[in-house]
């Protein structure tokens, strides 16, 4: 049996730290990560518990011999059995440690020039920002708080309190997923909603283009904020250009070349009506006539495209997260190569690729290697002109090399 086994990690229990909490010891062999910096401790990392934390308790994860790593706060019912948060043996993890932190996640925020009144950022950035398992978004004078573990769900009112005292929002919407609440053990969750949110659609500025938010039904907590950067980025390449723009959502990156780019027109395509008819709206809010969108599937629309002779100058493609585990991985590859390989084909000579992968799974390496295979089996030499990844408010931890999960790359095929 091995000793992660939760019946024979009873048997060892015995004290707590000298701090008098429960401690965590970790395997010899599997120290260096946590010591490196990351977060997550899962269970085959631990050897050792000494006393009996409950979930959501506060423990302190030691080396194999007691030396101190980080304070963390448990959880038996997941996969992740501890998340870390303070490295500072002085500094447990209180009220003055939270609201530190919460601050220190949006001072960068704000160096970043993100808070403008009617502008959209992501404040929190969970593992990021040193909040593992907290995802804060800020649109306009709004909240939407994506909870990811159940140290963030036992924590939410003194999470609002900070917030509410830090920023006066005029709503705050906490969410938590289905699947999360199964692998975290939350029981019984139900959509919370604090103060009064704007009824129909939330309007927020972007890059000098205004779009319509639905807090209530629109996927992640209402906009793909990550993607800020590119899409401006991306508009470089659309002057007087024909573009198609595949799982357009609301219409970022389609109104960005229109607006922005100049483009002579814009065809942008993605599987959900709501999101279609959002993005139709965001067009004429921003008079673009040049903009059209339509309901489809992405592959079945390439397929359809292709048949009919259509190119384009420009193809940008920015599919849904395609792999959840490393399991899935080789499939993910194989509808990442697939769907670029019909984009390529709708591509002019010398025509732009913009393609990405929000799949932390799918290395850059992976992602890159995926393209050489199109540029083989398509016959077409294709230049990576730039890679980029998500937008600064999405900061990369060093130590936790998932949170580097979006990449996008900046082609050219001829």
């Amino acid at each position: 049996m091995s000793s992660s086994d939760p019946s024979e990690l009873e048997s060892e229990r015995e004290s707590t730290s000298a701090a008098g909490l429960p401690q965590v010891r970790i395997r010899p062999r599997k120290e260096g990560t946590f010591l490196a910096g990351h977060p997550w401790v899962l269970a085959r990392s631990i050897g050792k518990i000494n006393g009996a934390p409950k979930p959501g308790d506060e423990v302190e994860v030691c080396r194999h011999d007691g030396r101190f790593i980080a304070y963390g706060i448990f959880n038996p019912l997941s996969r992740i059995r501890v998340r870390l948060y303070s490295r500072d043996t002085e500094q447990p993890l209180d009220e003055t440690f939270w609201k530190g932190s919460i601050q220190r996640a949006i001072s960068l925020r704000e160096q970043l020039g993100l808070l403008e009144p009617h502008g959209a950022c992501r404040l929190i950035f969970s593992e990021a920002d040193g909040l593992s398992g907290l995802i804060v978004d800020r649109y306009a004078k709004h909240l939407v708080i994506q909870l990811t573990s159940l140290a963030w769900y036992l924590r939410r009112e003194s999470l609002l309190q900070v917030l509410e005292k830090l920023l006066q929002p005029e709503s705050v919407r906490i969410l938590c997923d289905p699947s999360i609440q199964r692998v975290e053990g939350i029981v019984d969750f139900e959509e919370e909603l604090y103060g009064e949110e704007a009824s129909g659609p939330l309007f927020i500025e972007e890059h000098g283009i205004q779009y319509g938010i639905d807090l209530q039904q629109g996927q992640k907590t209402g906009f793909y904020l990550d993607q800020r950067d590119n899409r401006r980025e991306a508009a470089a390449f659309t002057e007087g250009k024909e573009v198609l723009d595949i799982c357009c959502y609301s219409g970022g990156f389609s109104l960005c070349a229109a607006k922005l780019g100049g483009a002579a027109s814009v065809l942008g395509v993605d599987t959900s009506q709501r999101a279609v008819d959002m993005a139709r709206a965001n067009a004429e809010l921003n008079e673009l006539r040049q903009v059209q969108f339509e309901a489809g599937d992405a592959f079945k629309t390439l397929d359809n495209l292709q048949k009919q002779g259509r190119t384009f100058d420009v193809v940008m493609l920015d599919p849904p997260k395609f792999a959840g585990s490393h399991h899935q991985v080789p499939s993910a590859l194989r509808a990442y190569h697939r769907l670029n390989r019909l984009g390529v084909s709708l591509l002019k000579p010398e025509g732009i690729l913009i393609t990405s992968s929000c799949s932390g799974h799918v290395t850059a390496e992976d992602f890159q290697e995926m393209l050489a295979g199109v540029s083989q089996k398509s016959r077409r030499e294709i230049q990576v002109l730039q890679q980029k990844g998500a937008a600064p408010d999405h900061p990369v931890l060093l130590g936790c090399p998932e949170t580097a999960y979006l990449k996008c790359f900046f082609c050219r095929a001829w």
